[in-house]
């Protein structure tokens, strides 16, 4: 691949981890780029900006010679080095810019007099991207899905986790996907979130799976959308119900959603502004819910966690919390999971605890399409 200009094969770039420089600017790159990319920008924002102005103004040459104007002598050689490190790191290193233009090829150009020959992506980021989204529609479109769903509380993550064809969705979106479920460490965003999950799927289906095990999710998981041929696809695919007792669910959400959260925010944030971040969380989490418990509802709610909050400080065992929590099932969260799942009835092929339903998505044959 050394004395290529180019490089074509999408697929191998994804299947090898290769590493990707990626030469747009910090506002592209924050707004969606790949897992092992890392960004060493051509152009800051501000030189990017004023270079498009002036082909808006005057034309591509003009905007050409600006470039090459803002980025000389320092400044040109503080990103140069900048590129040699990365690729004397990384020399298997791909370059890339939106469309695999001028910006890529300029850089292929200067590190080529410099000794470097490293290939730039066809199409740039516009083509990996394009490939990833049709990945993900690929698979929905001819893959078995199957879907988990169960009572809030009843562990589906975890069991997940046991399951060798999963894809731990809420694991892409770094988030837990109830009002409950954000994390301190924040979320990706949406085009991070689906390209993680479409290399995830492209690898699988390399390696011969075609048959797959997701969450019961909403459309959107915290802030990031599911594709929207995956999503369907859930709404169509059959359907696996884990069946737990409540008692059960409230202490797996005092688990989950007090004991190791609280642990979360404290392990991110310190000790002392963790804990003020998490009872901070977890109280406006409870208020998002306000309109659906009504007013009385929720301020008795908000009473009995704020109350377990201040126990749970002074050191108790945090079986304060299973009051609320058991409230809210029966207020908020049973009901309306009631209600969703008599609109799967006929897409339900299987019901069982956890063992039973471990056993049953583990023989499901990974190649076969549902």
């Amino acid at each position: 691949m050394d004395n290529q200009e180019f490089v074509s094969d999408i697929a191998a770039l994804f299947l090898g981890d290769v590493p990707l420089i990626d030469l747009r600017a910090p506002v592209e790159f924050a707004e969606g780029a790949f897992p092992l990319a890392i960004s060493l920008p051509l152009m800051s924002d501000d030189e990017r900006a004023q270079v498009g102005t002036c082909y808006k103004e005057q034309g591509q040459e003009a905007a050409i010679r600006l470039g090459h104007s803002l980025v000389c002598g320092e400044v040109k050689a503080a990103r140069m080095a900048a590129w040699q490190a990365q690729i004397q790191a990384h020399p298997e290193s791909v370059l890339y810019c939106f469309r695999g233009g001028l910006r890529s090829q300029t850089v292929q150009q200067w590190l080529r007099e410099a000794g470097l020959n490293r290939p730039r992506v066809a199409g740039g980021y516009k083509a990996l991207r394009q490939f990833l989204i049709q990945t993900q529609a690929r698979s929905a479109r001819e893959d078995g899905w199957t879907v988990l769903t169960g009572m809030t509380g009843s562990g589906k993550t975890h069991l997940l986790h046991k399951v060798d064809k999963a894809i731990d969705l809420e694991g892409h979106a770094h988030h837990r996907g109830s009002s409950f479920g954000r994390l301190p460490e924040g979320q990706p965003s949406t085009i991070n979130f689906e390209n993680g999950l479409a290399i995830e799927i492209l690898k699988r289906r390399a390696a011969g799976q075609h048959h797959f095990v997701v969450e019961d999710e909403s459309h959107l998981i915290g802030r990031c959308a599911l594709p929207l041929p995956l999503f369907d696809r859930m709404c169509e695919a059959p359907v696996v119900v884990l069946e737990v007792e409540q008692e059960e669910r409230a202490r797996q959400i005092r688990d989950d959603y007090v004991i190791d959260l609280a642990a979360r925010y404290r392990a991110f944030y310190g000790d002392e502004l963790g804990w003020q971040h998490f009872t901070t969380a977890l109280l406006e989490s409870l208020e998002r819910l306000k309109r659906r418990l009504g007013d009385l509802g929720w301020r008795e709610l908000d009473r009995l966690m704020r109350q377990a909050l201040d126990e749970q400080a002074r050191g108790s065992d945090c079986d304060s919390h299973l009051a609320w929590i058991t409230a809210m099932l029966e207020r908020y969260y049973d009901p309306m999971y009631r209600y969703q799942l008599e609109r799967k009835q006929d897409r339900i092929v299987f019901r069982g605890d956890h063992r039973a339903c471990l056993d049953y998505l583990n023989q499901l044959p990974a190649n076969a399409v549902s």
